[in-house]
């Protein structure tokens, strides 16, 4: 079910590293759902890993969605214009004022120097502490429950799966999850298309959006949530950016064609079985099953 206000949505991919197969297909998804309820499409780059932004994967997100033939409705119309008005670091103060505020709720953050795997366990220490995380303390029981349009009535046991995740990184700067909230709730966004491997970050946000006020508009009243399955790589493996091979230029150097992704997409919604030749071709097919 729809939310009843009009739909917004948003591509929002990292520049961190080529556009692979998977994303493709989330991009015309996402495009897909978005167009059939009439609505809007942002395009919305994350960027605030700055240590893994490389200009050459900035210019390869505008290439991927070029070459789906994918149109947006608001956001940047390329690399310059992104840098220029549309990066994260022009929120900072936003997701900084946020921060402040989770900081004044009593027993929420810990500050922590331990690394990123927590291999290397390190005491507490106070929150102003120069080069220290700080972690959203999940109580052990809580659960979320949300109603998912692609996998069904879903609970995440979030205080098992993250029970202290971060929202600042050491570098001071917003985590993840903190900054996608923000943005979400800038833009108006009240459908979200993810991975199913986001589902748990779904259930950390919606959690951390109920300890204040201010964030608490996002929450899955008001916004729909579609986790779509994931797409493997030959050996069995989820594709990621993290574990591209040398010389790899993304999915768009990849596939002879955008029918690749097209007739993934359509597999993924059980359309009936037959080549895809066109982006518009998927749409009329997806309109003659859902009328």
């Amino acid at each position: 079910m729809l939310p009843s206000e009009p739909i917004v949505s948003r591509l929002a991919p990292t520049p961190s590293g080529f556009l692979h197969l998977g994303n493709a297909v989330n991009f015309t998804l996402t495009w897909l759902l978005t167009r059939q309820a009439g609505g809007t499409l942002h395009l919305r780059i994350d960027d605030l890993d700055r240590a893994r932004f490389r200009p050459v994967y900035l210019d390869n997100i505008f290439q991927t969605i070029e070459w789906l033939g994918v149109d947006y409705d608001a956001g940047p119309t390329g690399p310059a214009d992104f840098e220029q008005h549309y990066s994260q670091r022009h929120q900072l103060p936003a997701y900084e004022a946020v921060l402040q505020q989770l900081a004044q709720v009593p027993g929420l953050l810990q500050a922590s120097t331990r690394s990123r795997t927590g291999a290397t366990p390190a005491a507490t220490v106070p929150l102003h502490t120069p080069e220290a995380a700080w972690r959203a303390q999940v109580p052990p029981e809580t659960e979320i429950s949300f109603p998912d349009a692609a996998q069904g009535s879903t609970t995440v046991p979030l205080g098992s799966l993250m029970p202290d995740f971060v929202v600042r990184k050491k570098d001071g700067v917003a985590a993840y999850q903190v900054a996608s909230v923000v943005d979400d709730l800038r833009l108006g966004t009240n459908l979200l298309v993810r991975g199913l491997d986001l589902q748990a970050s779904t259930a950390a946000q919606l959690w951390l959006a109920l300890q204040l006020p201010e964030t608490a508009p996002f929450n899955a009243t008001r916004i729909r949530f579609h986790h779509h399955g994931l797409l493997l790589a030959p050996d069995g493996e989820k594709l990621s950016k993290s574990t591209q091979a040398g010389g790899y230029g993304g999915i768009v150097n990849e596939a002879a064609g955008p029918q690749v992704v097209y007739e993934a997409v359509a597999r993924m919604l059980g359309l009936p079985p037959g080549p895809v030749g066109s982006l518009p071709e998927l749409a009329d097919r997806w309109r003659e099953v859902v009328g």
